[in-house]
């Protein structure tokens, strides 16, 4: 199966030529669509350097729309049976692909979320945000009748057939939960795998506020009822 590693950008100068370089590392990844949503801090001129290199599919964004405008796009683009998303910002490690891709290697399932709350070693930061999203990802359970454990995770994995006619219109970070109910609610076969985590705080760079957690329990009630 060939797999697509879909990276959203917006301003990542300092790490962008490190994911790539550990995405290609990891030697199971046929695909990386990256896709610049509207970069003004010099991330451009660094992609501009992979361009034309086969395997590499970059594309850029006008103007600044948005994580989940830059899923959706890199969506679109790629062309594997198996995509795989993978933040920019070093938070999720590329090491992790073997255990992420096993559960659907094996049929056992469609959808694979790396959670950050099963027992995998992460750095001790920002309380805060791991209540907000355990709370979101119990909302999550009450509403699609689930057991998810990290429903806001970056490390999203799944099959093509998956998101074949899905109609996402998520531009920001409530891309997340969008994604989350749409999945949900056809019933598709999910499992949690556990994962490292290395968060990085507001002051490295961080983008995620407190605003989004309100949009994505909106999401959350929104999607629960409508498609």
């Amino acid at each position: 199966m060939k797999l697509s590693v879909l990276i959203p950008v917006y301003n990542e100068k300092a790490t962008i030529r490190e994911i790539i370089r550990r995405v290609q590392a990891t030697g199971l990844v046929d695909e990386i669509v990256i896709v610049d949503d509207g970069s003004k801090d010099g991330t451009r001129d660094i992609l501009a350097e992979y361009s034309g290199q086969a395997g590499i599919n970059i594309i850029l964004h006008e103007k600044n729309a948005g994580k989940g405008a830059a899923l959706r796009t890199a969506i679109q683009a790629a062309t594997g049976d198996i995509m795989l998303i993978q933040d920019a910002d070093l938070e999720y490690d590329p090491r992790e692909y073997a255990n992420l891709l096993k559960p659907i290697q094996e049929n056992l399932a469609d959808v694979v979320y790396g959670s950050r709350f099963l027992g995998g070693s992460h750095r001790a930061t920002l309380f805060w945000n791991m209540v907000a999203n355990k709370l979101l990802t119990f909302m999550t359970n009450i509403l699609y009748n689930n057991i998810l454990t990290d429903m806001e995770t970056g490390y999203k994995v799944f099959r093509r057939e998956v998101v074949s006619g899905m109609k996402l219109r998520a531009n920001r970070f409530d891309f997340e939960p969008e994604f989350t109910a749409k999945i949900l609610k056809r019933h598709v076969r999910v499992y949690d795998v556990p994962i490292s985590f290395n968060p990085r705080e507001y002051s490295e760079g961080k983008k995620i506020g407190i605003w989004d957690a309100f949009e994505a329990v909106w999401a959350l009630i929104k999607y629960r009822f409508v498609d």
